[in-house]
């Protein structure tokens, strides 16, 4: 695996030609294997990519450039077409690499089954490790039809492997009656339909904490991000998304690792979903790598 060069050609804007100096690495999981619904969110990272140098270098909200931050580009890896699980072992191989290296791993999907591997790997370096978890759906299935590596079941796996009591999930509207419940009977925090409010009374908990934050783009409402694989009405707007990043941001917790799955561009002929994910990424770069 080299790190001198992208694996693509495009790269997030203003990212950092060298991988030894950047404190962060950006990368793409371009898998939509198990999907239940509309695949071709493996086409996400590279639009998103693509998308940003319609974007300004400065936040106005963080009051920071992306000059500032030094994270580097190392385009998607390269995933078998059509085999989750060698998909997930190179991704999870990956991730274990950058770690290592001491850099902050930051991913795009994808579907949401590609932040399992990364989610695992960021818990065998840090054993304290919560999730906060942004989606429209629970994912909290044990399988999806008889298979259990499915975008419907990677929170239930990773809240298995690290205890559920450590998994906060935000936005919720949409899961199996059986998925809450099991959530609730182990303790896992579940905020149904809202994001800010109930975010800002669980940092102070996690005050300290080593934190992987997991988005879905599929928490906001189809009105603002229409280009993903399962859309679900009644969801947040894009100012509250960016709110709730800004709130991580000043919290006291340390993110450890990011991703944003579930872009899928070729439902959103406007490009509105592939612009405000780009957007986002952005705004995560510049709150959480310190």
């Amino acid at each position: 695996m080299r790190f001198d060069e992208t694996y693509s050609g495009n790269v997030f804007i203003k990212s950092h030609p060298n991988y030894e100096e950047s404190k962060a690495v950006l990368y793409g999981m371009p898998m939509d294997w198990t999907v239940s619904y509309r695949p071709g969110s493996r086409f996400g990272p590279a639009r998103i990519r693509e998308v940003s140098i319609g974007l300004e270098e400065y936040s106005l909200y963080l009051d920071r450039e992306l000059d500032e931050v030094k994270y580097f580009d190392a385009g998607d890896i390269p995933l078998p077409f059509g085999n989750p699980e060698k998909s997930l072992k190179e991704i999870k191989d990956f991730v274990r690499k950058v770690l290592a290296d001491g850099k902050v791993p930051i991913g795009m999907g994808g579907e949401h089954l590609v932040s399992l591997p990364v989610m695992e790997a960021v818990y065998e370096k840090y054993n304290d490790l919560a999730i906060i978890h942004f989606d429209a759906h629970t994912d909290l299935r044990t399988d999806y039809e008889g298979e259990p590596y499915s975008h419907a079941t990677p929170i239930r796996k990773i809240a298995d492997h690290i205890g559920p009591k450590n998994v906060y999930s935000f936005g919720i509207r949409s899961g199996m009656k059986e998925e809450f419940e099991w959530a609730k009977e182990n303790g896992m925090h579940i905020s149904p339909f809202e994001v800010l409010e109930p975010l800002k009374e669980v940092l102070p908990t996690l005050a300290g904490r080593n934190v992987y934050v997991t988005i879905d783009i599929d928490v906001l409402d189809p009105a603002h991000a229409p280009g993903t694989g399962t859309v679900d009405a009644g969801g947040i707007t894009s100012k509250e998304l960016l709110a709730s990043i800004h709130e991580i941001a000043r919290s006291g917790v340390n993110v450890v690792g990011f991703d944003l799955v579930e872009v899928a561009p070729v439902y959103d002929n406007s490009e509105m979903t592939a612009n405000t994910a780009s957007k986002l990424i952005r705004e995560m770069i510049l709150g959480w790598v310190k």
